[in-house]
């Protein structure tokens, strides 16, 4: 590193400017990163947090200790880990049993629910509110989310001004002439609100700001909720709203719920009392003389650069002074915090990082990975043990949703790096509420009262298992990609941009996002990072340190503007080792408005003694720099020479992984979600000398066959993988020699035999009444039988039959159901074989009976012809207040006009014989 180069990195570090001072550290609680040590064929221990939870929606806070027992014990026995408390609107008929949010009477029966929850194993979360977001009866309109009000006067030269205000609501009044001449009207003004000036020469423009309430109120507000939502971007609000819950919680005296949690961004605000006062603290500049620039609708640069300081402010605010305050009232209390940051205007990296446990979600088709990413990347980065997410919200029309659906939104979640499933959820119900109970309008009804409730702990089984590796061990991402959010910041548009999971062009239309694109397609793992947790980062060994771990590069994608301070950062992390990469270039100004020559003189030193060099690839350029370099040029030749791996088995259509490390190895989450099955030798980035294949579905735990490189070849494991399938492999550092039976692999030994029945058909389980038995040779769904109860069934059946080994000395056999409706649980000899949850649906066999197999398989359908025929018959269900229940598009809900749906086993089922597969 040039003598000259450290002087600058040196002085600048020293640099007192406030326009680009490097942001504080997100400050939380300490890390929750732990190193989990598992037997090496087992899996880790099923802990509460590796269990699902699920939001638990308290109508009308219209419960009572006797449900509330029931209903957890219910919870306990699916497989379930906690509950999320959300008091909401109440159901119609039932007002006299409503309790008031917050009341010593809510407060008894939340104390019930903890003890219980405690008892039965379970945990317990709430937000701090009703609804969503934060607000209520207590946030007064100057607390209430703001927006800005400026009101234009234009006045000639020689011409007074003839206005009144109200003092008491006037932020700003500055007056705007030729030559960006700006005079603030506010030292001339009368108690009044009127004022004597007069307009010097040229036209001159009066601006007036002020603020109003958005009139955004709390959603599905509980009794003893409703009011206004909260302004996240004035801390003494956040501070008067807390002492509602200091007051009820001071004289709670149960024990200690999980953690609290705050709802995504669902707030209509951009203003705040103290935000001229704010920004003028954080940016070095007074933001009343930029007014023009601030709400000049027309594209220009200044514009673009105040408004960019404006939105960095706005998310200054959240993540330095009004969150905090929430995490530091629930820490104080010892409690956790949860948070949704995604809906934002702020850094949502920053926001997230604030959390004890970060929360993403994916709604209906809304889903984008490296969307959910940026929660887990904050966890990474920060050290944070947990990344939840909001799981099911309106995946499909009610009703309809199986748990197939289910497990395909899961194992997209895991493949993000969500290790915390949190069920969007459930309803407490009465046992008195006729079916089907109480409902919220946007939930999966993941409840005991949906016939899928059979099967449901076969799910809860596969997210423990999964969950379970997910929480062990760390992160093992090579990659660190800095989000360059002041080139989204710095255009033209609201004052406030939102980054949102639904409208995503703040990701997907920026290079960044194609930067995150290539890295998944092509197999780099990595996470995100802000310029602010990048001042965190250190060096060692070549390596850059955080407190969630060690990576081996940043990536900078492609951008116009970046801060002086994180120029300066990644340049020090050079000195010291570091590989930085900068795709296709380096930037080239800085952005906001404040001190901006200063700033770009400092940029622009920085950028011209950084000396590049061809090579040592086409197209690249390398600069050394102290004991590091950086590179610039086109990603994948950057990322090659800097020597990450990357995993090729993202080649093969539809494989995705998730990786993590621990003492011993690495853990790989493997999920087909494509629609070819594969099969072959999958080669791996890190270099094992044995593989333990497990699966999170049945728990099935064998050796995999493996190539450790020793011939030239890559490490690869030997697998098949079905589409929907996923998988888990324990890739060992060292191998400890005979770890016991193999991984089975098998394949077709022969032509498949019918088992063509008859078939008993016995309804175990369900409603509004239970078919009567029936005898059938065909497989048809149940709705075709004959029976008109069967039409409108929706519950479980078993289907039973004897058969007889096809002729041979077969031993293992792949029982294959064929068309099942929706799901199958299977038992053969009195022996369970397991239950089927996605197509095919398929379990081995083996050691047939010659005469006299008996089997059973139970399947169970979805509520859909149920639902359908209370609609038809116009029986009054949807009894809830506020919006009521809508179908997915908010529309009243109205499944009369439904088909019948498919239910039961179709078929055929067939026995198929099975040989070893020899890997080639």
């Amino acid at each position: 590193m040039s003598l000259k180069i450290a002087l600058l990195l040196s002085l600048a570090a020293q640099s007192a400017a406030l326009a680009d001072d490097a942001p504080p550290p997100v400050t939380s609680a300490p890390s929750q990163k732990t190193t989990v040590s598992v037997p090496l064929l087992a899996w880790p221990e099923i802990t509460r947090e590796a269990r699902p939870w699920s939001y638990w929606w308290w109508l009308g806070s219209a419960v009572d200790t006797t449900n509330i027992t029931r209903e957890l014990t219910r919870y306990r026995d699916a497989g379930w880990g906690g509950v999320h408390i959300i008091p909401i609107y109440g159901a119609k008929g039932w007002e006299d049993r409503y309790l008031n949010y917050l009341s010593p009477e809510w407060m008894a029966m939340l104390r019930h629910t903890v003890e219980q929850a405690n008892r039965l194993g379970l945990g317990v979360d709430m937000t701090t509110g009703s609804g969503w977001c934060f607000g209520g009866p207590a946030v007064t309109e100057s607390e209430a989310n703001a927006v800005v009000t400026p009101r234009n006067f234009e006045v000639s030269a020689g011409s007074r001004l003839d206005l009144r205000v109200d003092p008491s609501k006037l932020q700003a009044l500055m007056a705007f002439g030729p030559d960006y001449q700006a005079v603030n009207l506010m030292e001339v003004l009368r108690g009044d609100g009127t004022t004597d000036w007069v307009a010097p020469a040229g036209d001159w423009r009066v601006t007036a700001v002020s603020q109003e309430p958005s009139g955004r109120k709390v959603k599905r507000a509980a009794p003893g909720g409703a009011g206004h939502m909260l302004n996240l971007f004035y801390e003494p609000a956040m501070v008067n709203y807390l002492r509602v819950f200091s007051r009820a919680f001071d004289a709670y005296d149960g024990p200690r719920l999980r953690s609290m949690y705050h709802d995504s961004y669902e707030y209509v605000s951009n203003w705040s009392p103290d935000l001229l006062e704010q920004f003028a603290r954080r940016r070095g500049y007074r933001l009343e003389r930029e007014l023009p620039a601030l709400f000049n609708s027309e594209v220009s640069e200044r514009a673009a650069r105040v408004q960019c300081d404006f939105r960095e402010t706005l998310s200054d605010l959240m993540v330095e002074s009004t969150l905090p305050r929430w995490v530091e009232w629930c820490h104080d209390r010892g409690m956790l915090t949860r948070n949704q940051a995604h809906g934002s205007p702020g850094n949502l990296l920053d926001l997230y990082a604030l959390a004890d446990i970060p929360e993403t979600e994916m709604f209906h088709t809304d889903r984008n990975r490296l969307v959910s990413k940026l929660a887990s990347s904050a966890a990474h980065v920060t050290g944070r043990r947990l990344v939840a997410a909001e799981t099911g919200t309106w995946l499909k029309e009610h009703f309809t949703e199986t748990l197939a659906d289910m497990k395909y939104l899961l194992d997209d979640l895991f493949l993000s790096g969500v290790n915390h499933v949190i069920y969007h959820g459930t309803c407490y119900s009465p046992d008195e509420a006729p079916w089907p109970g109480w409902l919220f309008y946007a939930s999966y009804e993941m409840n005991p009262r949906n016939p899928i409730w059979h099967d449901v702990p076969a799910l809860n089984e596969y997210v423990a298992r999964c969950q379970s590796m997910l929480q062990s061990g760390e992160p093992d991402a090579d990659v660190l990609l800095y989000w360059p959010i002041h080139e989204f910041w710095q255009q033209s548009g609201a004052l406030e941009q939102k980054f949102t999971v639904h409208a995503r062009e703040w990701l997907e239309a920026q290079p960044f996002g194609r930067v995150a694109e290539q890295l998944w397609q092509r197999g780099y793992d990595f996470d995100y990072i802000s310029d602010r947790q990048l001042q965190e980062a250190k060096v060692a060994g070549g390596n850059l340190q955080l407190p969630g771990g060690s990576y081996r590069t940043v990536v900078v994608p492609h951008c116009r503007v970046i801060p002086v301070a994180t120029f300066r950062q990644l340049l020090s992390l050079a000195d010291g080792g570091a590989t930085i990469i900068f795709d296709s270039r380096v930037p080239q100004d800085v952005p906001g408005w404040g001190r901006l020559d200063v700033r770009r003189a400092e940029l622009r030193a920085l950028r011209e003694n950084l000396t590049f060099a061809e090579g040592p690839k086409p197209g690249l350029l390398t600069a050394v720099v102290g004991a590091g370099r950086v590179l610039v040029g086109e990603l994948e030749p950057a990322m090659e020479t800097a020597g990450i791996a990357r995993e090729s088995l993202v080649d093969h259509e539809g494989l995705s992984l998730r990786r993590r490390r621990f003492g011993g190895g690495w853990h790989y989450f493997l999920a087909n979600r494509g629609e070819q099955e594969f099969e072959g030798w999958l080669a791996l980035a890190r270099p094992g000398r044995a593989v333990i294949v497990m699966d999170p579905m049945t728990g099935r735990v064998g050796c995999g066959k493996w190539r450790d490189g020793s011939t030239g070849r890559p490490y690869s494991v030997f697998l098949r993988l079905l589409p929907g399938e996923s998988l888990i492999l324990r890739v060992l550092e060292s191998s400890p020699g005979d770890l016991g039976p193999d991984w089975p692999i098998h394949e077709p030994a022969g032509e498949p035999s019918s088992i063509d029945g008859p078939w008993e058909v016995q309804f175990l389980q369900g409603g509004p009444e239970s078919p009567a038995r029936i005898i059938t040779e065909r497989l048809a769904s149940w709705t075709d039988l004959g029976d008109v109860e069967a039409r409108r069934f929706a519950g479980t059946a078993v289907y039973s039959t004897r058969f007889n080994a096809p002729e041979g000395d077969q031993s293992c056999w792949c029982l294959d159901l064929g068309e099942v409706r929706q799901s199958a649980r299977i038992l053969l000899n009195g022996r369970d074989l397991g239950t089927c949850l996605i197509p095919p649906f398929r379990v081995e066999v083996e050691n047939l009976k010659t005469t006299g197999n008996e089997l059973e398989i139970e399947v169970t359908n979805v509520a859909a012809n149920r639902i359908r025929d209370l609609d038809r018959r116009k029986v009054a269900w949807r009894t809830f207040h506020d919006i009521n229940f809508v179908n997915i598009d908010y529309k009243p809900f109205d499944a009369s006009g439904w088909p019948l749906t498919p239910s039961g086993l179709l078929g055929p089922v067939r026995l198929i014989p099975l040989a070893p597969r020899p890997a080639p």
